[in-house]
């Protein structure tokens, strides 16, 4: 029987996660989270109804919160963080601490003979070097970290998960620790929150907002589905060979204008307004696409989820979910 731990298994990701593991035969599957973004709402507690997974709600901050915690674990996920830019933009030092002290706590009481931890980074690790226009498109790991302006509120957030990726090696190699660390690459789908692109402009459409504003059209992105993310999470932790690695995970098939993008939800709403095109929000990079050829080599994964079909199901989903919880419209 596997014994799996999910920090911030009542987020986006920790809940897909936790959905997928629940479902293998013999896992035993505990949820950390202080429900300060994911929520008890249908969908997870529909998922805390099957006999395999629990919930604790505890404060990561805090390292008294794993005391109560078992401590043998054959795998155990880091997904806890304070993430989005409203998030960064608008209190960064809270980003900062919490993902910071969650991360370090974690590690501080990890024993040696634990499993594999994978560490969930992001592609905002890149920001600094393409802002600067020092990094190519695809971007591998191998590249450098680079610091463009550290009074930038929005590098909070990568300067937290840098930090986390510096101490998951460190104290890995430290204490005998199995690790990896994947860099997660602009994923998307039902149950992600409002914050982000996708979700904003689905609420947006359904809102029938005209004219309807895009801002940065123009920049490209390259966006994963949960599904195919939660699989390349789950084959680097049982790939010995990524074990100590530094992974990319995304979607390098379908590298995507945010216009079209916008194009694709219009599609979806059966909605055609007027297009009001703005400027890129200040800070965000032009083009963010991995090169996903270490992740291909190390586990043969290949995104299966076309852009077209995640961002359709994706919007169902937030229609269903406008319609079940009243919500007003978006801001």
């Amino acid at each position: 029987m596997a014994r799996i731990l999910i920090l911030g298994g009542a987020g986006f990701i920790g809940y897909h996660l936790g959905q997928r593991v629940s479902q293998e035969p013999g896992h035993s599957v505990t949820l950390v989270d202080d429900l300060s973004r994911g929520r008890m709402d249908p969908d997870l507690a529909a998922l805390l109804s099957r006999r395999a997974i629990h919930l604790v709600r505890a404060d990561l901050t805090d390292p008294g919160a794993f005391a109560d915690l078992p401590r043998q674990w054959d795998q155990v996920y880091m997904l806890a963080a304070v993430v989005g830019v409203r998030n960064a933009v608008g209190d960064p030092a809270r980003v900062i601490r919490v993902n910071t002290l969650v991360t370090l706590n974690l590690l501080e009481w990890l024993p040696p003979a634990t499993g594999v931890v994978f560490f969930a980074s992001t592609s905002e690790t890149y920001a600094g070097g393409m802002s600067l226009g020092q990094l190519p498109v695809p971007t591998p790991e191998t590249v450098p970290l680079s610091v463009a302006e550290i009074r930038n509120p929005r590098f909070a957030y990568a300067a937290s998960k840098i930090l986390g990726e510096a101490a998951t090696i460190h104290y890995g190699a430290a204490k005998g620790l199995r690790f990896v660390i994947g860099r997660l690459h602009n994923v998307y789908g039902p149950r992600m929150g409002t914050d982000h692109v996708i979700p904003e402009l689905c609420l947006r459409a359904l809102d029938r907002e005209d004219p309807f504003r895009v801002y940065g059209p123009e920049q490209r992105r390259a966006f994963c589905h949960v599904t195919d993310a939660v699989e390349a999470i789950l084959r680097l932790t049982g790939t010995e060979g990524a074990w100590g690695e530094i992974v990319n995970i995304g979607n390098d098939a379908e590298e995507t204008p945010v216009g079209d993008l916008l194009g694709l939800i219009l599609r979806a709403a059966d909605f055609s307004p007027r297009i009001l095109s703005l400027p890129a929000p200040e800070g965000s990079v032009a083009r963010r696409c991995p090169d996903l050829s270490k992740l291909r080599r190390l586990t043969g994964f290949t995104p299966k989820i076309s852009l077209d079909a995640g961002v359709s199901e994706t919007f169902e989903w937030y229609r269903a979910w406008r319609n079940r919880e009243g919500v007003g419209r978006t801001p």
